[in-house]
């Protein structure tokens, strides 16, 4: 099976969740886990789950610079949602 053929050939919601994440050496993992169940374990949200996925990828696609700036730039969109739910919630606190 192709990279993604299981979206195809989808036909029950029995479907082994190994499968549906693709045959490419990049979704490999060296333990028993996969970065995607990490990311869930500590329900790090779509920002910073990416920073971790990238970091932990980079090395496996031959993009690695690529994917340092992919990190880089995800990284950089947390810490300015977290700048503005700190702002906003220093607003309320202040009665502005």
């Amino acid at each position: 099976m192709k990279e993604w053929d299981w979206i195809e050939s989808k036909t029950d919601q029995n479907i082994n969740t190994k499968q549906m994440r693709g045959t490419a050496l990049h979704y490999e993992s060296t333990g028993d886990y996969d970065v995607i169940d990490f990311i869930q374990d500590y329900n790090l949200g779509f920002n910073r789950g990416n920073v971790v996925k990238y970091i932990a990828r980079a090395t496996k696609k031959g993009t690695e610079l690529q994917d340092l700036y992919k990190a880089k730039d995800y990284i950089e969109r947390e810490i300015q949602y977290v700048k503005e739910l700190q702002h906003k919630k220093d607003k309320e606190f202040t009665g502005e």
